[in-house]
């Protein structure tokens, strides 16, 4: 199952993240709920719940994600021009970048078949340019990550986001990704059960296997709100 997304990421100080939440509320997603061809929007914020990944701690992430959802790239393309009016408000100071992306949809546990996104709360995980072969890499990447982090104990969903050429097209500035990933759990408690099983162990020893990269990779803990 795959469909298309236009990724708007919200970064700056913690302390205008009331006033960015204010802003998507009043005027960024009624603005974009309205765009063509939109078939869904989630908003993201990173959970204030404790969390612990053993591997990793990135710090305290974007102040919001907003995941405009199109079900083909030219319904993408040709939604997103109309995203200027909702960015009218937005809080002086804050970086924001637009990135159009494939989103796949991959099975879970003895699923058969992917579902679609449900569970409330996600682990967001960003790939960053460079790597010594981005092609290899991306390649390795989806034929063989996925597989491990499905095994993930009361793991709801997994997804893997896939940067669109041309991203020049956009209305946004796009993020530098190679490549995203995003695993979904009902609760911070299930979450937190499964970064201290075995396969979070095996994920990050496969991690360590991946082709040569030298940019940032980041997983931020959220929760996730569908407006449509």
């Amino acid at each position: 199952m795959t469909d298309f997304v236009y990724e708007i990421c919200c970064t700056g100080e913690r302390a205008a993240h009331d006033a960015v939440r204010a802003w998507f509320e009043d005027m960024a997603a009624p603005a974009w709920l309205r765009l063509p061809g939109l078939t869904g929007l989630d908003c993201y914020i990173v959970t204030e719940d404790r969390t612990h990944d053993p591997f990793v701690d990135d710090g305290p992430g974007p102040l919001l994600i907003a995941m405009l959802q199109f079900p083909t790239a030219e319904a993408l393309s040709r939604g997103i021009a109309g995203i200027a009016g909702g960015l009218n408000g937005c809080p002086a100071d804050i970086a924001v970048t637009g990135t159009m992306l494939e989103r796949r949809f991959y099975p879970v546990a003895d699923e058969r078949e992917p579902g679609a996104l449900r569970a409330p709360f996600s682990y967001v995980v960003r790939y960053h340019r460079p790597a010594e072969d981005e092609a290899r890499f991306v390649a390795n990447y989806l034929e063989t990550h996925p597989p491990v982090l499905a095994q993930l104990p009361r793991i709801r969903s997994l997804l893997c986001y896939v940067p669109l050429r041309h991203q020049e097209r956009g209305p946004l500035p796009a993020a530098d990704y190679m490549i995203g990933n995003e695993v979904a759990f009902d609760s911070v408690e299930d979450f937190n059960l499964a970064m201290a099983s075995p396969v979070r162990q095996e994920a990050r020893q496969h991690f360590h296997q991946f082709p040569p990269f030298t940019g940032r990779n980041t997983h931020y803990p959220m929760l996730r709100r569908s407006l449509a």
